[in-house]
């Protein structure tokens, strides 16, 4: 089962905080991510745009543009728990 986000926190230097329906939270760190795709560089080089993180709408993914994503299983197979 992909796991559904409940809420989503974009913190300093490029970490998200993600809660999930089932109560799990992790911080995930984004800036490997930066480092690695290059549609994601965009996150540090446009000024607000990481704060601007949103959720989809089946829950299964955040996302920033119609190219930047993460899927839900991603972040909580690599976050940290919170």
């Amino acid at each position: 089962m992909i796991p559904k986000i409940r809420k989503v926190i974009p913190e300093e230097d490029f970490f998200l905080f993600v809660e999930f329906d089932d109560g799990q939270k992790v911080v995930y760190d984004v800036k490997n991510d930066i480092k690695s795709i290059s549609d994601f560089r965009s996150l540090k080089s446009e000024k607000g745009l990481f704060q601007n993180v949103q959720i989809d709408s089946s829950r299964t993914c955040v996302f920033w543009t119609d190219r930047i994503d993460l899927p839900s299983d991603i972040i909580l197979e690599y976050g940290k728990p919170a």
